[in-house]
């Protein structure tokens, strides 16, 4: 269940913006539910019951104009539901044949007969149930909010009577799931055991009639069917609960509004008033809870359940990875066709890079914002892998270092500096836990942490975090990388809160110390102080000297402006722009 929930929130998160548009097309949806009781009351009390039966019909008018502006939100949603749906359904059926081929060609090993149900059922099973429960939860969410907050600017007292039971209905179908969850594990588990033995009888009926098995697969087959019909059985007994829970969240609060009607009218409502009370409930709260209820329990239990099936048998994790012996290229670092973006249908943030940095270089990386630069610093660390090409370090696949050693031999400090509750020594020497005094003192010296040190009262100082300011905490952080023991550093805008003079500072004393060094760099000033410049644009990727780059990069031209116009209008108390 964790790792169904694990890659749901992933999906999800993966395409924020079509959940948004879905979103928003739901609150459309929703414009019957929240007009309906507020229209029909308006409709009785001031046309049919005051005998202007025109005008009567004249509101009811108005409540079919939104019903026709809530069916454009009902297609429109599931316009943006095929965004959602149909890319995770191609990733689902990748994992699941992916899976079997694997399985089914292990030495020794029986073939994985029932990855053909993972595949054809389990796949759409998990496809229409995904669908089914976003529409569920969104037009559930959008519907009830309208249809309580219509009947709180309506009759705020009718919430007395309908809020108690909806709730009630709601808590026990919530206390139910765990229960459904459980038998529709069983029952998922059930109908795959069935798929096998099935398909296990058909490829061996003719051996099975030789031998004279019948009677046998019989036995056992009965078997496994009598305990697919269990499970199901035991499943269905369950919707017993969704029953009862929309009896007492759906229709209960209908029975307390007519039982309630004479104490409603005696507090100053109207016929109206308590007709538009009714409409909200049987046109809004009811079927939004009775569609939930069915949806829930039934499609997200499918979903949760056949998921969790389909990554059980997922492919195995890769091999645990070797510890690589660094060869005779050092720290050298090579990029050889790398390719990366964030889902299988985006546009590649990163594509077809070539790129060495020998050992001892100082690199630039320079481009707009949200281009791929921090992309890249991932890349290059080993945190995220490519999908094509590959990255190596000391000519060794960093596929083929183990964490640990890999961890001794780069480091990466990004702009967000992370500092912890503990002492300063703690917070600056855990990546190399037994400096020297006069390590720690050469790295104070060369980043210039000297007032920051003093300030806190030492070394053995406790450090409160959120006591730092932004620079301070970025010199904590630039102080871990320097006393560690890695050849190759990154820094992914790390000393952005720095003024510019403590900046070059630390720049300069990274590229004095032993290894190569790669920085983010955000000023003009970081740029001119690399060996070389790597200028990312979105399609291609230029290298060169900043001279070279004048000329040959307009990109780097606007950069370079830009960065200068912003170092003068600074100069003269003015924000440089972006």
């Amino acid at each position: 269940m964790k790792a169904a929930w694990a890659v749901l929130r992933s999906v999800l998160h993966r395409r924020r913006a079509v959940l948004a548009s879905l979103a928003g097309w739901s609150v459309v949806e929703a414009v019957p539910a929240f007009l309906s009781g507020r229209l029909v009351a308006t409709a009785l009390d001031e046309g049919f019951l005051a005998g202007r039966t025109l005008h009567g019909l004249g509101w009811l008018g108005v409540l079919a104009a939104a019903v026709v502006v809530g069916a454009l939100g009902t297609q429109r949603t599931f316009r943006r539901l095929g965004d959602l749906v149909e890319p995770f359904r191609d990733e689902l059926t990748e994992l699941s044949v992916t899976g079997s081929l694997r399985r089914s060609t292990v030495v020794g090993e029986p073939a994985d007969t029932a990855g053909a149900a993972r595949l054809t059922s389990q796949v759409e099973v998990v496809r229409e149930s995904f669908a089914s429960v976003l529409m569920v939860t969104q037009s559930f969410l959008v519907t009830t909010t309208s249809a309580v907050l219509g009947l709180l600017a309506l009759a705020p007292l009718a919430l007395v009577l309908v809020l108690p039971p909806l709730l009630v209905g709601l808590a026990l179908f919530a206390g139910s799931l765990a229960a459904m969850a459980a038998a529709q594990r069983r029952a998922v588990l059930a109908d795959e055991a069935l798929a096998e033995t099935v398909g296990t009888v058909a490829g061996g009926l003719r051996d099975i009639v030789a031998c004279g098995g019948e009677e046998r697969i019989e036995t056992e087959t009965g078997r496994v069917v009598a305990a697919q019909a269990a499970a199901a059985a035991a499943l269905a007994r369950l919707t017993a609960v969704r029953t009862t829970a929309v009896g007492i969240g759906g229709r209960l609060p209908i029975v307390l509004l007519l039982l309630g009607t004479p104490w409603l009218l005696d507090r100053g409502a109207t016929t109206g008033t308590v007709l538009g009370a009714l409409t909200y409930v049987t046109l809004g709260l009811q079927p939004a809870l009775q569609t939930l209820v069915r949806g829930v329990g039934g499609s997200a239990l499918w979903l949760l359940v056949t998921l969790g099936r389909i990554l059980e048998m997922a492919p195995d994790p890769a091999p645990p990875r070797r510890e690589a012996t660094r060869s005779s290229a050092g720290h050298h670092l090579e990029l050889r066709g790398v390719t990366f973006s964030y889902a299988a249908r985006a546009e590649p943030v990163v594509e077809d890079l070539d790129l060495d940095v020998p050992e001892g270089e100082h690199l630039a990386v320079v481009g707009p914002s949200g281009i791929g630069k921090s992309t890249l610093a991932n890349l290059v660390t080993g945190l995220l892998e490519p999908q094509q090409g590959h990255v190596t370090l000391g000519g060794v696949p960093l596929a083929q270092w183990d964490p640990a050693p890999l961890a001794r031999h780069r480091v990466l400090i990004p702009q967000q500096a992370y500092v912890f509750a503990g002492t300063l020594a703690e917070n600056i020497a855990y990546l190399q836990p037994d400096p020297e005094p006069a390590e720690w003192a050469d790295a104070v010296a060369a980043l210039g942490a000297d007032t920051l040190v003093g300030r806190l009262g030492g070394y053995g100082a406790e450090v409160d975090p959120a006591a730092l300011s932004a620079g301070e905490r970025q010199l904590v952080t630039l102080l871990r990388a320097y006393l560690s023991p890695a050849r190759l550093v990154l820094l992914d805008e790390a000393a952005c809160h720095l003024d510019p003079a403590a900046e070059a500072r630390v720049e300069a004393a990274f590229a004095a110390r032993p290894g190569s060094l790669i920085v983010i760099a955000h000023r003009i000033s970081s740029a001119l102080r690399a060996d070389r410049i790597l200028v990312l644009d979105g399609t291609r990727a230029r290298l060169g000297t900043h001279r070279e780059l004048l000329v040959d990069s307009p990109l780097y031209r606007d950069l370079a402006g830009l960065w200068s116009a912003g170092t003068a209008a600074a100069g003269n108390g003015h924000r440089p722009p972006g």
